[in-house]
């Protein structure tokens, strides 16, 4: 177990004297996401080297271990072999692929990398590091999947819905796509409020600290679109859409190089939010929605792309559909769901690269919850109604839920006790970590 997050140069003081009987898995980053990643992986006996950037001061911590801050939870997981810093990759690329050659290097043996934020997915891919195999497509097809432009108009092509969208003239010079109207044009189409977005969302996410931004009159929508415009991003008008609240639903899915014909794949639906109607899954289930699977197989499929997906759709309650709205390229924070359903996304794609093996037994009815903010629900002001039983919350509390029942949960876990401890400690803590996945 790797309970502690060490500098890089601990770490690869560290790796020197390790041994590995097959290639590890890298993976970053070492919070709520990389640590479901992890656990799907060390139940197959796979190695795992969490990595992420550091946190606070990059020289706080032990000397004689070699450590930095980190308010992830991937440490201190059972699950976890070693855990330590790199170069950010959007700060420095090549300092990234160094670092990451250098732990290779010192592993002694080839390793799998698995991103789990946009950041880090494409960081691996752009970056190519040497010994380091990649269970995804390259950089060109992440690009055009993770490219609104691009994605939305496969699903014109293809006949999948989506939110009446226009690319705009203003923000034409950084666009990969000729523009559909101007800031006037799309506010009289689409009327108010509306929601701005990004056609790649990393730079904007850089800029303006989310990647989507509502706006509710035109002013507003001009000054955003004039930001954008002066940070050379192009950016697209979208309706926003009256969602029904708990439909929203997701394919999880593995698709090997071999195609869709081969892909492993779960639909979730994202019950409950926190917050309720705009925020992160925090109880997500299993659902029954063969014409989401379709679709967005079909738009993977159109764009080559082979590996770990979550293609998100709304529900329109005024056009009675299903929307695609976007496709993570990479696991995502409920990444724990399918695994426990039965299909193990990560040890799938890890299996292709690798001479190990793995065969999904099939997909049984599960739920996972995040307690964390299920009951930050449940404490809050606002009505919400508990959607978990007493014979549930027994379980959850005695750690049956682990050995029977259909639930599961994202970092609590009594047989691995470690993230969940440092989540309690961290909380209370004055720092902000910078990645709530």
């Amino acid at each position: 177990m790797a309970d502690t997050f060490r500098s890089t140069e601990g770490l690869v003081d560290a790796l020197a004297d390790a041994e590995f009987d097959r290639p590890p898995a890298l993976v970053s980053n070492a919070h709520i996401t990389g640590l479901g990643v992890a656990r799907a992986l060390d139940a197959h006996g796979v190695p795992v080297i969490s990595l992420d950037r550091a946190g606070g001061n990059a020289g706080d911590g032990g000397a004689e271990t070699e450590t930095v801050t980190h308010d992830g939870l991937a440490p201190p997981s059972d699950a976890v072999d070693f855990a330590g810093a790199v170069t950010y990759p959007l700060d420095d690329l090549d300092g990234f692929r160094e670092d990451v050659e250098a732990i290779v290097d010192a592993a002694d043996t080839e390793a799998v990398a698995f991103g789990c934020m946009d950041e880090w997915a494409l960081s691996y891919a752009e970056a190519d590091p040497d010994g380091v195999r990649l269970p995804f497509a390259g950089s060109d097809t992440l690009d055009d999947v993770l490219n609104k432009s691009a994605l939305y108009a496969t699903c014109e092509r293809l006949g999948v819905p989506y939110p009446e969208t226009y690319r705009l003239a203003e923000t034409a010079a950084a666009a990969t796509r000729e523009p559909d109207a101007t800031v006037e044009e799309a506010a009289d189409a689409l009327g108010f409020p509306l929601v701005v977005k990004p056609e790649l969302k990393r730079d904007f996410e850089e800029a303006f600290g989310t990647n989507v931004i509502e706006v509710a009159d035109r002013e507003e929508f001009a000054d955003v679109v004039a930001a954008a415009s002066g940070e050379g991003i192009a950016v697209m008008a979208q309706k926003r859409v009256d969602i029904a609240t708990g439909r929203d639903h997701s394919l999880a899915s593995y698709v090997p190089p071999s195609g869709r014909g081969d892909a492993l794949a779960v639909v979730g639906n994202a019950a409950v939010r926190y917050p309720r109607n705009f925020g992160t899954s925090c109880l997500v289930e299993t659902a029954d929605e063969p014409a989401i699977e379709e679709r967005a197989l079909a738009v993977l499929d159109d764009a080559g792309y082979h590996g770990i997906s979550e293609s998100e759709f709304v529900y329109d309650a005024d056009r009675e559909e299903f929307l695609l709205l976007d496709v993570n390229t990479r696991p995502w924070k409920w990444i724990g769901m399918p695994v426990a359903a039965g299909a193990n996304l990560p040890m799938a794609a890890y299996a292709a690269v690798t001479d190990a093996t793995y065969e999904s037994n099939g997909v049984e009815p599960t739920r996972w919850v995040y307690l964390r903010d299920y009951l930050s629900l449940l404490a809050g002001d606002d009505v919400f109604w508990d959607q978990l039983s007493a014979a549930d919350w027994r379980r959850l509390v005695s750690g049956a839920f682990e050995r029977e029942g259909d639930l599961t949960t994202g970092v609590y876990r009594p047989s691995d006790a470690g993230p969940a401890a440092k989540l309690f400690e961290t909380e209370f803590v004055d720092r902000e970590y910078y990645c709530s996945c």
